[in-house]
């Protein structure tokens, strides 16, 4: 009788003790937030980083480089940086369809920018129309398949897209059957969004421009644009400028760049995509651990130690 009483009371112990253990463990994969929502796991989150060197520290490597990074204010670990040589490029090149005819005669000088891309680049080619993307060349590593899918632009009215982000978001989907890792898409547009009326024109009035931002950071896609009239902005310097300020938000944002020159078409792309294409050389892929595990926006400063580098990244990101 005794030794059964011994057991029982052991058995209670460890009932007891498991008992704990689970509750421990649901905490642990169930915890909450301040305001009570459950919190999901922490994970790694890659950004792209565009690197710039001053000309007096040109032999600074890129993975080399140090750097502090904050999410939602506090310091994060990072795990790897991948330059060039660890992780080629997976490029989308996207050119609207109805912007004015003076755009036909930088198709080629796009096709020699993407000839000139390194060995092993991914490059994905789409036209931005009425309808849903034309997408001319899929991802492709034969470079010179990829610059054989561009072709003059259409630069008729019947061409106008719903509004060019919406067909961003479409190119951008595109990535997911891509590796993580170096991303970047090129899209030559007027930017101006007017399926909502004229106030979606502007940059902090189009649903579909957020939307757009969202997307390419949550797939790490750094977004560089370059601005040309369609024939709905020919002279209407208001729907210009609307246009220029929702392709500067979109690469701001996401940590590519805007280029433009005045409110007509610019002479060349030439020196613009010069610009581009030392950046994309010079951009890593920057794998982090986040630990904030709530559903939202998570804004992203990263600085690098050395002063004579400067950076180029996304504002955050969605989880």
């Amino acid at each position: 009788m005794i030794k059964a009483a011994k057991f029982k009371v052991l058995l209670s112990g460890i009932l007891v003790s498991l008992s704990l253990m689970g509750q421990f463990a649901v905490g642990q994969g169930g915890q909450r937030d301040g305001a009570g929502r459950p919190r999901g796991a922490a994970k790694p989150i890659t950004v792209p980083v565009s690197i710039r060197v001053r000309e007096a520290k040109r032999e600074v490597e890129m993975r080399f480089v140090d750097y502090l990074l904050r999410e939602d204010g506090e310091m994060q670990t990072i795990l790897s940086v991948r330059g060039p040589a660890e992780s080629p490029m997976s490029l989308g090149i996207l050119v609207q369809d109805d912007l004015v005819p003076s755009v036909a005669s930088e198709t080629r000088t796009i096709a020699d920018f993407v000839r000139r891309q390194p060995v092993g680049s991914r490059v994905m080619i789409g036209y931005i129309r009425a309808g849903s993307l034309d997408v001319r060349r899929k991802f492709t590593t034969d470079l010179e398949r990829a610059a054989g899918g561009l072709r003059v632009p259409l630069s008729s009215i019947t061409a106008s897209p719903f509004n060019p982000f919406v067909e961003v978001i479409e190119a951008l989907r595109r990535f997911d059957s891509q590796p993580l890792g170096r991303r970047a898409i090129i899209v030559v547009s007027d930017g101006v969004d007017v399926s909502r009326g004229l106030d979606s024109a502007s940059p902090g009035l189009s649903v579909d421009l957020q939307r757009a931002i969202s997307e390419a950071q949550r797939r790490s896609v750094a977004i560089y644009s370059i601005y040309a009239p369609s024939a709905l902005v020919v002279g209407n310097q208001l729907l210009g400028g609307n246009g220029q300020g929702c392709l500067e938000k979109l690469s701001t944002e996401t940590g590519g760049q805007a280029f433009f020159q005045g409110t007509g078409a610019p002479v060349s792309f030439d020196p613009f995509l010069k610009q581009i294409d030392a950046s994309l050389r010079r951009q890593i892929a920057l794998t982090y651990l986040s630990t904030h595990t709530t559903k939202g926006f998570h804004r992203l400063d990263i600085k690098p130690l050395d002063r004579d580098v400067e950076i180029r990244h996304p504002a955050g990101y969605t989880r």
